[in-house]
């Protein structure tokens, strides 16, 4: 009979795909088994000019098999040639990658799972799957997040407010379009006498972060429960006028992007002009950060939330704008600052207090940063401003290694930040000493990002929003 023919394909079509085959050895067959090694880079964004470096680390990839009818084991050994250049190889010890062989659709979420050979060693990062039918297997830094599933999540939202006729001044409008032509959508919806923004996925690489939107978004308008909207949800509406953003940086989504836009600006650092020979926000490099920053200065903000996802830290975190000017007017807001992570550890049990990004030294530290959303917002509304992260890795308060932290868990952080606003609503325009009614547990508590693991390095220095050493 002829000897078997094992064919393995790398492809990175989908939108969101990121990566290079760099070779792949012949299939060794042994019996019923085969085996071979595939090399791959990871792409990085387009250079970003006021940080001087070109991101990567984000990766999504499908292989495809073919010729297993004789073949009952396919050994592949996956290899990230480049690993130890990304921009957080530190961020590889203890990271599991996610893989599924079912679709990118929201009804196989559940299918993707980690894959436990992941180890960072001499600068790769590998892995080995057992392929065991012809087919495909989808590999990722973190399941991906479609800008079809994007379109999908702005269609859903559409649909749900036109059959609600009730609700007055509910919307979707668009606040202008990326350098690509996509529209920055902005779901309006609450009419109640606080007025909060939460944005996402401002690096487009953390998919963690609309799989976050979807479940606020879903819990808010009814989504997948006829229209039913809970008794909390109900009373939230009316306290919030809500201004979501799902995806901030579609175009990056689009091309694979870890941190950058199109034309490589990393809007986390676009909300101000820190550098008198870089001008930002701009039409020309950053209209997303542009045209949010124009609505939010008609609306106002009460409440600010930037969602995120962090490379190395393997927990759920909110940073605040410490050490700023307004961090340091008064205590009112290291209070609302503390009191939040309260509330929301109380909904969610995936939040701590402990770990996360360490505040600057002094107010002059921090005045560098005044280009992080943040920071930015915070101060300009004098508003209570945070920053969500949330782990690529397991998440060490609650670990699940089958799956790490996953885009149900993030569904579900963003579905239980409605009981947190509910608690928060009497006191973020509250006038005195407010916080004389919280309890010593309700207490800012100064995080940090020293913690236990295998192989883990300590970074010198990390500010807001996965600001690096080499971002200074």
């Amino acid at each position: 009979s002829p000897s078997p023919s094992i064919k393995l394909s790398i492809t990175a079509s989908h939108d969101g795909g990121n990566i290079q085959l760099v070779s792949q050895t012949e299939p060794i067959i042994s019996g019923r088994t085969a085996k071979c090694t595939v090399k791959l880079n990871v792409i990085p964004d387009v250079y970003t000019e006021f940080e001087k470096i070109a991101h990567c680390q984000y990766f999504s990839f499908r292989a495809f098999v073919s010729g297993l009818e004789d073949i009952k084991i396919f050994n592949v050994t996956y290899i990230i040639d480049n690993a130890d250049k990304v921009s957080y190889p530190e961020a590889w010890p203890g990271t599991t990658i996610c893989e599924t062989s079912g679709s990118l659709e929201p009804a196989d979420d559940h299918l993707w799972k980690r894959n436990p050979t992941t180890k960072y060693v001499d600068g790769k990062l590998t892995w080995q799957h057992v392929h065991t039918t012809n087919g495909s297997t989808f590999f990722s830094y973190f399941p991906p997040y479609t800008y079809n599933r994007h379109l999908k999540l702005i269609a859903d939202c559409a649909s749900s407010i036109a059959s609600n006729k009730s609700d007055d001044g509910y919307k979707i409008e668009s606040l202008g379009q990326t350098l690509q032509g996509r529209e920055i959508e902005c779901i309006v919806v609450g009419n109640g006498d606080k007025t909060a923004w939460i944005i996402h996925r401002q690096h487009p690489g953390e998919t963690m972060a609309e799989f976050f939107a979807e479940g606020l978004l879903h819990r808010i308008l009814g989504i997948g429960k006829d229209g039913e909207i809970d008794d909390t949800t109900k009373k939230v509406l009316d306290q919030y006028r809500f201004y979501i953003v799902p995806c901030m940086c579609p175009d990056g989504a689009v091309l694979g992007h870890l941190r950058t836009n199109s034309v490589g600006a990393n809007l986390n650092r676009e909300w101000a002009t820190v550098s008198p020979d870089y001008t930002a926000p701009s039409l020309e490099r950053s209209p997303e950060v542009h045209a949010v920053l124009k609505k939010m200065d008609e609306t106002g903000c009460d409440f600010f939330l930037d969602v995120h996802g962090d490379e190395e830290l393997p927990y759920v975190f909110l940073s605040g704008a410490e050490k700023t000017p307004l961090w340091d007017e008064s205590e009112r807001l290291k209070y609302l600052h503390g009191y939040f992570v309260s509330c929301y550890q109380c909904a969610n049990s995936d939040i701590q207090k402990a770990i996360g990004y360490p505040p600057p030294d002094t107010t002059k530290d921090a005045l560098k940063y005044m280009n992080v959303a943040c920071n930015q917002v915070s101060n300009r509304f004098k508003c209570l401003g945070l920053t969500l992260e949330m782990p690529y890795k397991d998440c060490e308060t609650c670990p699940d290694p089958s799956v790490g932290w996953s885009p149900d868990r993030s569904k579900q952080l963003g579905s239980s930040l409605i009981e947190t606003l509910d608690s928060m609503h009497p006191y973020l325009r509250a006038e005195g000493e407010f916080w004389t009614e919280f309890s010593d547990d309700d207490h800012y508590v100064e995080p940090t990002d020293n913690y236990k693991e295998d192989g883990f390095i300590m970074l010198t220095k990390r500010l807001y929003s996965d600001v690096r050493p080499h971002d200074a």
